[in-house]
């Protein structure tokens, strides 16, 4: 049975630059995804440490299915890799065309900036064991809205 086409759907996933990003190069990043997430009604947040990129995106399905189908061939990244895929009830970021955070110049001193947990990858965790998943990529979101409402 084909869902609804309003179907809510979030999907979380990590990926490698294939290049680093620099200031500029991030804010251009982020003005695309934003222009683009605006037009499709999706939202979302962007994280971005070390050359990685963690990425929550929600929305209606069949526009989100279509922008993972174009990240995939993204040459700007490599190793897509979806985390995690759920339909929603309601948006976790319903104001964020695509919030963002760069997560690799934390304040000396700062405990809080990093969350607890942090991880630079999800390699290590099992596919057949979404709960660890998903609890991490839990608390790296409640991080992040943390960090955002500042």
């Amino acid at each position: 049975m084909t869902p609804p086409r309003d179907t809510l759907l979030s999907i979380i996933y990590s990926s490698q630059a294939t290049d680093a990003f620099d200031e500029s190069g991030l804010d251009a990043l982020l003005e695309q995804c934003r222009e683009n997430n605006a037009a499709a009604d999706l939202t979302g947040m962007l994280l971005y440490r070390d050359g990685r990129f963690l990425q929550v995106l929600e929305g209606p399905e069949e526009p989100l299915r279509a922008l993972m189908d174009v990240l995939a061939t993204d040459e700007r990244h490599t190793g897509l890799r979806v985390l995690f895929e759920e339909p929603l009830r309601t948006r976790q970021f319903p104001n964020w065309t695509m919030g963002f955070q760069r997560a690799d110049n934390a304040p000396e001193g700062a405990a809080d900036e990093e969350p607890i947990g942090y991880r630079s990858t999800f390699d290590d965790l099992d596919r057949n064991d979404p709960t660890a998943t998903v609890r991490a990529l839990q608390e790296l979101v409640r991080w992040f809205q943390r960090r955002a409402d500042r």
